[in-house]
């Protein structure tokens, strides 16, 4: 009798960790000023698994500079996903055989399922006056932006600011001129974007800082609204925000199509309502139009018409010996 109760007990004990365990667990490894969007995407996805599949889901998120995220993941962080903000940084990952090597035709649109641009963030009431690019040149201006070798962030920021004066009919010589003397401006690299707002906001660095379009609607809800102005510059760059499964990770974990069924999500209309309403730019036409209030017109180029691609640009502009060392001394 003993021996029975003992092996019922035994199976209840299996049981129930048999059902603590069923509960799948995913990683997604992003950058830095992706967290709030993350966290009520979250809360969605979660709620859309368990209605679809019946099953209970724990998802973790991971934030940080772009390119430090992805450093970290081929060094062995276990993500399931990443979800960045350029495509070099999962091209990295490609290259180290993390991420599958077709990943950007693993999903639509070029595994982008949501866009952004840059545009500047002033002290209330714009003391200094900063309408556009022109203007972070000026004496006096100090331009709050992020390490463009850190950062997906950092690297738009240069991208733009360059683009505009290629778009102006500026010679190279011109343009690097312009983009040294924008550095020296330039108080301190930051990180990531939330190591960038931080130091805007809180540490009252700078008088712009030069960020995503999706990091107005975090300081809003961080800080309050009203402590920033938003300043529309008259051209930017289009950035795409790629993700991928990381297959090294769902091999061995067997999440596969959780991971798959996540970044899905993404392009489904509850999935780019969220984006929507972190500022964060839908793909879907229809949603895109809804939020016309959210997103302001702005000229945009694209990487491909200016720089071939963001490899392309990273070869010449950020990686060792590039044109940002060139320009930029550490202070």
């Amino acid at each position: 009798m003993k021996f029975q109760i003992r092996t019922i007990l035994a199976a209840v004990v299996l049981a129930s960790s048999g059902l603590a365990s069923a509960q799948q667990t995913l990683l997604n490894v992003s950058y830095d000023v992706a967290r709030e969007f993350y966290k009520d995407l979250n809360v969605a996805f979660i709620a859309h698994y368990k209605k679809t599949t019946g099953r209970d889901v724990k998802i973790d998120q991971a934030h940080g500079g772009s390119s430090a995220q992805a450093r970290a993941v081929a060094d062995g962080l276990d993500a399931d996903v990443v979800t960045m903000n350029t495509t070099t940084d999962v091209e990295y990952l490609a290259e180290k055989g993390v991420v599958a090597k077709d990943w950007a035709k693993r999903f639509p649109e070029n595994a982008a399922p949501t866009v952004s641009t840059m545009l500047f963030l002033v002290r209330e009431g714009n003391p200094k006056g900063i309408k556009d690019w022109d203007d972070l040149v000026k004496p006096g201006v100090q331009v709050v932006v992020v390490n463009p070798k850190t950062g997906g962030n950092g690297r738009y920021t240069y991208l733009a600011a360059l683009g505009y004066m290629k778009k102006k009919g500026a010679t190279e010589a011109q343009a690097q001129e312009f983009m040294s003397r924008m550095y020296k401006n330039v108080p301190v690299l930051a990180r990531g974007g939330r190591d960038a707002t931080t130091a805007f906001i809180q540490r009252n660095i700078g008088d712009v800082l030069i960020t995503f379009e999706s990091e107005v609607e975090s300081v809003n809800k961080e800080f309050g609204a009203n402590k920033v102005d938003v300043i529309y510059p008259s051209i930017s760059i289009l950035a795409e925000n790629p993700v991928a499964v990381v297959e090294r990770t769902v091999a061995k974990k067997g999440s596969g199509d959780l991971a798959r069924a996540y970044l899905q999500f993404l392009y489904s209309d509850e999935g780019q309502e969220v984006a929507a309403k972190h500022s964060i730019r839908p793909r879907s036409p229809a949603v895109l139009k809804k939020y016309a209030n959210t997103f302001k017109p702005i000229k945009l180029f694209t990487v491909q018409e200016l720089y071939g691609s963001l490899s392309e640009a990273q070869k010449v502009y950020f990686n060792d010996g590039g044109q940002f060392d060139k320009i930029y001394t550490v202070k």
